[in-house]
């Protein structure tokens, strides 16, 4: 995807959150503390750290702040309510900074992370991209807790298949 407009970002990103929010509606209230093993993301960490990441890395750098990302546990949030109310907070902020950036903003160059100087534009196409990246790993790890998660584009595998032949 190519980021041309501020307006065709946002319109873009709330689409892509809409995805995460159908997989986050299907995390049991008791799963938050959930790990494939020990030392990895819970499932909580992985709400949080999507959440966090937005706003105290992407919000923060594209408007020439440094990151404040201090990690993805329970201090952020801790239980269901407080987690979901965490990530919305988060992402209400991010998108009133990502809101306020001019089409010419989009063509500024920023350093990333990494040092590396990119345009804000491909800085804002890799926080869709980390956000899908961990939403993936949220469906992997309710698949392994037994909970079917809704497919994206409102078709299965087994769909698309039936659907090719």
């Amino acid at each position: 995807m190519e980021i041309k407009t501020t307006a065709g970002f946002l319109s873009y990103y709330e689409k892509t959150r809409e995805g995460t929010h159908k997989i986050l509606q299907v995390i049991p209230h008791d799963a938050l503390d959930f790990s494939y093993k020990t030392g990895k993301f819970t499932v909580g960490d992985l709400v949080r750290h999507i959440a966090a990441i937005e706003r105290n890395v992407f919000a923060q750098l594209v408007v020439g702040n440094s990151p404040t990302y201090k990690g993805c546990g329970k201090e952020l949030a801790d239980g269901y309510e407080n987690v979901m109310a965490y990530f919305e907070e988060m992402h209400r902020q991010s998108m009133q900074i990502f809101g306020a950036l001019s089409n010419e903003d989009l063509a500024k160059k920023i350093k990333s992370l990494n040092q590396q100087e990119v345009s804000i534009a491909i800085f804002l196409r890799a926080l869709v991209i980390h956000e899908v990246h961990h939403r993936g790993a949220l469906c992997i790890y309710l698949n392994l807790l037994g909970v079917a998660t809704p497919p994206i584009m409102n078709l299965t595998a087994e769909q698309v298949i039936q659907l090719s032949k």
